[in-house]
C-alpha cells in the first residue's frame, strides 16, 4: 500500500524509496515485535554537526544494508539545518547500473 493514500500501491522504484523512507523515520526500538528495526538516526539530532553527520551516514547505511537488501548504495550524504535533517541517497538495483536518487527529510 502507498502510505498517505487510501487504495493506492506501490511498485517498483517508487516502492523501494517508500521502504527507505520508512526505515530511516522508524526509530529503533518503536515497533514492539520488531525492536531492531529503523535506524537510529535521531541520537545525533542534538550532536555537534561535525560529528553528527558521519554518524548520520553510518546509521543510514546500517539500517538501509539491513533492511533494504534489492539495492546496493552508492553514496550517502547529510544536511543538517534548523529545521531538519535532510538524508540524500544515490542507490542502484543490484546487478543494475542504473542510479536512483531520493531525499528523506528527517
Amino acid at each position: 500500500p502507498k502510505l498517505g493514500k487510501i487504495g493506492e500501491i506501490v511498485e517498483d522504484i517508487e516502492d523501494i524509496n517508500q521502504c527507505l523512507k520508512i526505515i530511516l523515520t522508524t526509530i529503533k526500538g518503536s515497533i514492539p515485535h520488531r525492536p531492531e528495526f529503523g535506524s537510529d538516526v535521531y541520537k545525533y539530532i542534538d550532536y555537534p554537526v561535525n560529528e553528527a553527520i558521519p554518524n548520520i551516514i553510518r546509521e543510514t547505511v546500517d539500517a538501509v544494508n539491513l533492511w533494504e537488501q534489492r539495492i546496493d548504495i552508492n553514496t550517502v550524504k547529510a544536511e543538517i539545518s534548523q529545521e531538519n535533517i535532510l538524508i540524500k541517497i544515490s542507490w542502484s538495483l543490484k546487478n543494475s547500473d542504473e542510479i536512483e536518487n531520493i531525499e528523506i527529510s528527517i
